[in-house]
């Protein structure tokens, strides 16, 4: 997957988990608790979506790479350069 198809993928997990945000105006550097209104359940949900449309692991160690958008983009790039978006 490029950069730009992980980005959109993010985004599209973000709508699901917070429909009523408006994502047209999202920050890819400021972190996703700064601009959403997103408690730890709904970040938790974010990985585990993550996990499950691309069977990859992210240990919790790591949660602290999917703080933004850019820093998400950036993590997931190499776990998912060879993944083909469906």
């Amino acid at each position: 997957m490029t950069n730009e198809q992980i980005r959109e993928e993010v985004l599209d997990i973000l709508e699901v988990i917070a429909p009523d945000e408006d994502l047209s105006q999202l920050d890819d550097a400021v972190n996703f608790r700064d601009q959403l209104e997103l408690d730890s359940m709904d970040f938790l949900d974010i990985v585990m979506e993550l996990r499950k449309r691309h069977r990859i692991q992210i240990p919790e160690d790591d949660y602290v790479n999917l703080a933004s958008m850019s820093s998400t983009v950036e993590f997931l790039e190499p776990l998912l350069k060879d993944v083909e978006k469906v």
